[in-house]
């Protein structure tokens, strides 16, 4: 297993990244394309798990103020879940973030993933709010 990132949008790592958010986002949750790929990707520093050379989790993180980074798009493949890959590459971005001298790492953590972000020690902020026409609950961690 590796991990790799890239702020490169033309990069071989960031297809991949696409690829996973497509299947997972796009086709199994019904998200529109137009939300899907905003206007940040550029932005952001793209982190894309490799399993035996295959593409199987991704995940983005998007620099914001106050040393806080936003993890963002977080993606297993459905036959790589249960294998603790999503743990592995949230581990890496909170490694990512503190070298990069920020202290918090927030997120919008679909429901059916705040139990997940709890176990990573993530705490659950405010109202449930949607995106994306999914419910979410807004998290935050001191890294």
């Amino acid at each position: 297993m590796k991990i790799v990132h890239t702020k490169d949008t033309m990069s071989d790592i960031y297809l991949d990244a696409l690829r996973i958010r497509h299947q997972v986002f796009m086709i199994e949750q019904g998200v529109p394309k137009d939300i899907e790929i905003d206007k940040y990707e550029a932005a952001c520093v793209h982190f894309v798990l490799y399993t035996e050379d295959q593409a199987a989790a991704t995940c983005r993180l998007l620099p914001l103020e106050d040393g806080v980074m936003k993890l963002q798009r977080m993606a297993v493949l459905k036959e790589y879940r249960g294998k603790s890959l999503g743990r592995e590459i949230v581990s890496e971005t909170e490694s990512f973030t503190r070298k990069q001298g920020y202290n918090t790492v927030t997120l919008g953590a679909q429901l059916t993933a705040v139990e997940f972000y709890e176990k990573l020690g993530y705490s659950k902020h405010g109202e449930q709010f949607m995106d994306a026409n999914i419910p979410h609950y807004q998290m935050d961690k001191s890294v």
